[in-house]
């Protein structure tokens, strides 16, 4: 993985390449209605994309809630780039960024199937399994 590079993306130019991981990734491998998926808070939120090879294969966005406390969503690698640790990767750039901003919080909504993910980098599982856009979630936190 010597090709991979990850960096804050250039919104508008490098939206269609998100736009296009998440729709291949939420919309047609899990059935996530567009409307949920394109939410209208991109442009209020800063994203990430992963390339290897030259080529976007992940991203994710960061959202800030207040001045002390982001929320990252939109998680996402290809199908063809998985298992080679593209994610994890994604998400310690994303902690890296984040923390160098002075924000103490970070919450996310993972999907229940991939929490011990969250928990490997440190995230804490928090209240009861809900609901949203059909797929069971669980809200975790990490203190930076």
């Amino acid at each position: 993985m010597n090709n991979l590079v990850i960096k804050v993306a250039k919104i508008p130019e490098e939206f269609p390449a998100i736009a296009a991981i998440r729709k291949s990734v939420f919309q047609e491998e899990q059935g996530v209605d567009p409307a949920l998926e394109f939410d209208g808070k991109d442009e209020i939120s800063e994203h990430l994309l992963a390339y290897l090879d030259d080529k976007a294969v992940g991203t994710m966005r960061i959202r800030y809630l207040d001045d002390q406390t982001v929320k990252i969503e939109r998680l996402a690698v290809l199908s063809t780039a998985r298992g080679q640790g593209i994610g994890k990767k994604i998400m310690e750039n994303a902690l890296s960024f984040i923390g160098s901003k002075n924000i103490r919080e970070v919450v996310i909504h993972s999907q229940e199937y991939i929490k011990s993910f969250y928990q490997k980098l440190g995230f804490v599982e928090e209240g009861e399994i809900f609901e949203e856009a059909g797929i069971p979630h669980v809200k975790m936190r990490k203190s930076l």
